[in-house]
Formats: structure tokens, sequence, C-alpha cells
């Protein structure tokens, strides 16, 4: 067996499909992803090197788990597998924070000392769904949701005291109330049980506020290479404009703000508009606007209007940019357009359709956010042949 892999080091690989790459060492799975990339945009443009990541191991920022008894009633808590369906019992995870390892465990304590129902998705009965550990590296500031069902919290003041006392890393704890199907979710409802409700974290000089919904990427260290990468692509100026879509909580906005004259984030997501608006505020990013809406009607409407953007940076989700975003685009016709993705094949067909709608690629390089995981980031610059 390679000793340089996750399978060697975790007593759990064997049951637990987290780490997909398990039996690679590192070089082997950058290899592989270099050339997952490779073919994916083959016939569309040249690949960069790949960037590795700062660190295989315990390089997440965020960490969830679900809690069961054992055949002797023990508390215990795991990882859920989504493709089985099934909870991986591990007593720590190589990806995660060593703390939140400790949190998981002092909560299956607690759990079971307080008398705390655990949620069954089977018989749809019990309190307790899941937990969530957030890890903000800069400020050293610690976030456990607790995702329950409705219902009362028994003894909700004494078992958090208890959790904070056993952890005093942790700044806050939040109550997220979920009623739906998913294993792993949080609500929309929420209670503050401890501290703000919120950490703060830093990334690339700047500070941006996350609850307990907001998207933040998990890997801070590759995330600011990541971004830094992106708004080198953009080569802003004192006179440029750009929007930012599918913007989330405005981090890449808000990073480039300070190089543009003015800049318009667009999310779908209400939480995470409200979050951008204040990360704006806590860095001084005048320059910036937040609008709650779809990325492709708000660019119809201003391209109607006459409004033009110089550069237009993109980060969608797993599925891609939707046609009718893509449409717009190629109406609006910025300069650049910057696709930062987190899936090679719908990145490839969305640039096909760009590559066809007046855009030639500059440069495309991929960044390795997850490592002992299949997944992968890409980052591609695009420009207005005319």
């Amino acid at each position: 067996m390679k000793t340089n892999t996750i399978n060697a080091k975790c007593t759990a690989s064997r049951k637990c499909s987290g780490c997909q790459l398990k039996n690679l060492t590192y070089p082997e799975q950058l290899k592989l992803k270099q050339s997952k990339v490779n073919k994916a945009l083959a016939g569309i443009c040249n690949v960069e090197r790949i960037v590795p990541a700062p660190a295989e191991f315990r390089y997440r920022n965020k960490a969830s788990a679900v809690f069961f008894e054992d055949r002797s009633k023990t508390v215990r808590w795991g990882i859920y597998q989504s493709a089985k369906g099934e909870v991986a019992a591990v007593e720590k995870c190589l990806l995660q924070p060593q703390l939140a390892d400790e949190i998981f465990n002092t909560l299956a304590l607690l759990i079971k000392s307080f008398k705390i129902k655990i949620y069954n998705h089977q018989t749809k009965k019990g309190f307790l769904r899941s937990a969530t550990v957030r890890v903000a590296e800069a400020s050293g500031q610690v976030m456990v949701t607790l995702v329950t069902n409705e219902g009362e919290f028994s003894k909700e003041r004494q078992f958090v005291n208890a959790l904070v006392k056993k952890h005093g890393e942790i700044t806050t704890v939040v109550r997220s109330i979920y009623t739906g199907d998913a294993v792993i979710m949080n609500g929309e409802k929420e209670e503050t049980l401890f501290g703000n409700g919120y950490i703060e974290d830093k990334l690339c000089g700047k500070t941006f506020r996350i609850s307990s919904r907001s998207f933040y990427q998990i890997n801070s260290h590759q995330t600011q290479a990541l971004y830094q990468k992106a708004v080198e692509l953009a080569d802003l100026d004192a006179n440029s404009t750009f929007l930012d879509s599918y913007c989330g909580t405005g981090t890449i906005g808000i990073i480039a703000a300070e190089k543009a004259k003015s800049g318009v984030g667009v999310e779908v997501n209400s939480a995470a508009v409200e979050d951008a608006k204040i990360n704006a505020t806590l860095n001084g990013a005048d320059n910036m606007d937040f609008v709650c809406g779809d990325a492709g009607a708000y660019l119809e409407k201003e391209s109607k209007n006459g409004n033009t953007f110089d550069v237009v940076f993109t980060d969608p989700p797993r599925a891609g940019c939707s046609l009718k975003f893509l449409k717009s685009l190629c109406v609006a016709k910025p300069k650049k357009i910057v696709y930062v993705s987190c899936n090679p094949e719908t990145q490839a067909r969305d640039l096909r359709y760009l590559l066809k709608n007046g855009y030639e690629i500059k440069s495309a390089t991929p960044f390795d956010m997850f490592p002992q995981t299949g997944h992968i980031e890409c980052a591609v610059l695009l420009k207005r042949k005319d």
C-alpha cells in the first residue's frame, strides 16, 4: 500500500466515499486532474499547468456531521454518503479541521447525556438532524450550527453552555430549523443560541462575514490564489466597470472593486445578497452594488437600457451558466469574461457557446481546491474578438 495516500492514513477510508482519490498520492492526483481538464477543454483551448493546493490534508474550513446510535446505543457521528444514502461512522476526518472532529465527538457525548432524540430519516421522527462547524482561519472564530426539527429544544441553554465550556474556541452557536427531506441542509429559520450568529474571515486582505447559510469556499488558502488569479485576468483599472454574476456573498466583486470604477454583483439567493451588502460595507467598497435576482435577466435589462460592463465575472454552480445568461452575455458584449468553474464539463459546454458568439479564449488555469477528491476549479479568460 502507498503510505502517502489518504487510504493509508484514514481508518474510515474503506467505508467512506468522501475521498474519491484515496488510493493516489498527491502528485498522482494532480496528474489525473490535469488530464481531466485537458480532456474536457480539448479542441477548445490549451490548458496551463494545474496550481497545487498548499495543503493535502486538513484544508477544509467547513465540516458537517450526522449523528446516530450504534448497536450498543452509543451516540456516534459520521459523514453522509449521498450516493449510498448511508452514514459512514468516523472519529476523525483528515480533510476537515481537527477542532471539528473534537467538537463532533463532544456533541455525540452531549446528545447522549442530555437525552436528545436524533432525527430518523426513515420514520421522520426525532429532533437533532446534523451539525456543522465552520472555522475562520484568519480570525480564529468558530461557528457551530445545530440543524434541528421543529419544536422545543429541551435544556437548550444547558446544552450550549456545556458545549462552549468544553470548547472555548467556539464564538457562536446557531440553531437552524429544517423540516425537509434532505439529510444535510440548513433551514430558512434560524435562532442564535450563543454569540452574534456569524463569524468573520479575511480573504485577499478583505473581511467577509459568514453566516450559517453563506456560501464560502471551503479551502481558504487556495481560494485566495484562485480569486487573485481571476482579478489579475480581468486587468481592471480606474475606468473599468464590471459585473459579478452568481456573486454569492460578494467575495470576487469586493476583491476586484478596489481596482475598478464600479461593480455590480447579482445573486438569486436573498440571504447571500444581504451578506454581500454587509461585506461591502465592512470593506469600504462604496463602488459596489448588489442586486437580488437572476443574472441573465439583469444583464438583459441593463443591455436594453444601454448599460454595459467592461468585464463580467461568472462563477456558477456545477450545472454551469444558464442559456438565458449566456445569451444575455453575448448581447451585452463585455470586452472580457472571467469564467471560474468547479465543473470542467459544463464549463466546456458554455465556452463552446461563447466561442461561437464572438469570443476567444486567452488562458485556462486549473486550481486544485479539493485534494483527495475528484473535484477541481478552473479560471478561464475570454476576450471579445472585435
